[in-house]
């Protein structure tokens, strides 16, 4: 709950970025070799950005560049300067480096000498939670102007799966993965306003928690960590590589979404009848929306959901801690947010099984006005 003494926190823009050219389904059958018809209508994903060069995997961009060029393009739409900015909130689970902090490397792109950075190590849910400390930040009166981003790269981790490989000799597992993924960057300006000035109509809401305490991951990311010693990880095939229990998450994840959208629900006292967007990134991909009656969510429920989500899976593929920000901006510029609005963000990630929901207020007037 706010207190009368809260500031009234507002989203300003978004801005997002996608690196390179879209890589459509034809462009990764020649590198890694063809998925079914049915495999590529569950996904939906039909197109995607790497960060890399798919022929020789060389790096053309960088997660902390992506971000400070999504930052600029949210900067640019808000008419706020970057020296404005006080706080920024970076969440990615591929850093440029494990220290310093990708965050940092934002700032200096920005030309801040001196800022307030928090990052959060996380996939999809980091930018929601990122979000809400952003606004926590702000509301108390800590800061007054944040830069929150979601960036990814995850493109690094599949190269090896295809590079100097038989397209037709890559295993039908390491494809689908290969398939799914994207990288980019979005990111959101915040602004608080004077002391006091935050309304009942406008409370925001956050929830988040691990529903994976007692299984298996849905996804690791092995390499580069402290699980074993170095020289041992060294001695793997892939010094790198993303490991996914997909009967897991086809399984289990669409109860982790049903039980986030209920807890947002029950803590905002709306309804889902009450809300006209909700940013669900993988919210209409038929493996998780198939089972979301099984899940718990009923088929009226259903029905106003599927009338409401936000969405671009097809055009950039699972993007990680990138996933809500960019769906977030395809909304806003697409006119499905406006002004008024009630808008319920909600992201699941398979890691540990984590959800991350934030409700609020659309204030931002359309981005070409």
């Amino acid at each position: 709950m706010s207190s009368s003494s809260d500031r009234h926190v507002s989203v300003l823009a978004t801005g997002a970025h996608l690196p390179g050219e879209p890589l459509d389904n034809d462009a990764l059958a020649r590198i890694c070799g063809p998925l079914p018809d049915d495999v590529l209508e569950g996904i939906q994903v039909q197109r995607r950005h790497w960060m890399i060069d798919p022929a020789t995997g060389k790096h053309l961009t960088s997660t902390s560049a992506m971000a400070t060029a999504a930052a600029r393009q949210a900067l640019e739409r808000a008419g706020v300067e970057p020296e404005e900015v006080d706080l920024i909130v970076v969440s990615t689970a591929s850093p440029d480096y494990l220290l310093p902090v990708a965050a940092t490397y934002v700032q200096e792109q920005l030309g801040l000498e001196s800022c307030a950075v928090i990052e959060v190590r996380a996939g999809c849910v980091g930018a929601v939670q990122g979000l809400d400390i952003a606004r926590r930040n702000l509301a108390d009166g800590t800061y007054r102007t944040a830069l929150v981003i979601g960036t990814e790269s995850v493109s690094p981790l599949l190269a090896p799966v295809f590079l100097g490989q038989d397209p037709e000799r890559v295993r039908m597992r390491d494809r689908l993965t290969v398939y799914t993924f994207g990288d980019g960057a979005g990111a959101v300006v915040l602004r608080a306003g004077e002391e006091g000035s935050a309304h009942e109509g406008s409370r925001q809401v956050f929830a988040t928690q691990s529903m994976g305490g007692a299984r298996k991951p849905g996804m690791l990311i092995v390499g580069g960590g402290t699980d074993v010693p170095l020289a041992e990880q060294q001695g793997r095939k892939r010094l790198m590589d993303i490991k996914l229990d997909i009967p897991g998450t086809a399984q289990f994840g669409p109860r982790v979404f049903v039980r986030g959208i209920h807890d947002m629900l029950e803590r905002s006292g709306l309804a889902l009848s009450d809300l006209d967007a909700c940013v669900l990134p993988e919210g209409n991909a038929e493996y998780f929306a198939s089972e979301y009656g099984t899940a718990g969510l009923s088929d009226e429920d259903q029905a106003v959901l599927s009338k409401t989500i936000v969405e671009n899976l097809t055009d950039v593929g699972a993007t990680g801690s990138a996933a809500v920000p960019l769906a977030l901006d395809a909304g806003w510029a697409e006119g499905r947010i406006r002004p008024g609005h009630k808008v319920l963000l909600l992201a699941i990630e398979a890691s540990r099984y984590v959800y991350a929901g934030l409700t609020l207020t659309w204030e931002a007037p359309f981005p070409g006005k």
